[in-house]
């Protein structure tokens, strides 16, 4: 059960490049807030956070991506994680400690609608190929998995709005029992 604002959720939004991660978490933030009456919950956009103040140690050309510094993001995530009430938002999140982590949403979708999502971003053939083969070997799935304990990770098909909004009415349930 939610008690006091110190006492707040955090919550990791994952999954595959073009699941939904963001749009959902966005809404879900908000759902929160209006929820519990709080505007203690906040979105934070790891990948926003890498490529702002440059927590990568490289930049991949062939997929155009940061590669990203595990030990310099959670210096900058921590103390905000601690806080409670985040919904982070990311593609992996091996390097979160688990103690700090309340529930992992893993967000899946259909090959074709995810080819449809990551054409639009402008996305190169390759790496939409590259998305695409991830989220068919479940890759991130598997991360997830390996990582985190069962009763934290929620599974999640999220490919149109109305699953969208089913699903977070899901996780709020989750997080109130």
């Amino acid at each position: 059960m939610i008690g006091t604002i110190s006492n707040l959720p955090n919550i990791i939004v994952t999954g595959t490049p073009g699941v939904g991660k963001t749009s959902l978490s966005i809404l879900l933030t908000d759902k929160l807030k209006e929820k519990f009456q709080t505007d203690k919950f906040i979105h934070v956009n790891v990948g926003k956070i890498i490529l702002e103040q440059k927590l990568y140690t490289n930049w991949n050309e062939e997929f155009d991506v940061p590669e990203f510094d595990d030990e310099k993001v959670l210096e900058v995530l921590e103390p905000m994680i601690k806080e409670g009430g985040k919904i982070l938002d990311f593609h992996t999140v091996d390097f979160i400690p688990d103690e700090l982590i309340h529930l992992i949403v893993l967000l899946r979708c259909n090959n074709t609608v995810l080819y449809d999502r990551l054409s639009a971003r402008n996305y190169s053939e390759k790496k939409i190929r590259e998305n695409i083969e991830c989220e068919i070997m479940e890759v991130t799935a598997d991360e997830v998995k390996e990582c985190w304990s069962q009763d934290k990770i929620l599974e999640l098909l999220n490919e149109e709005v109305d699953q969208m909004e089913y699903n977070i009415e899901l996780i709020i349930q989750r997080i109130s029992a």
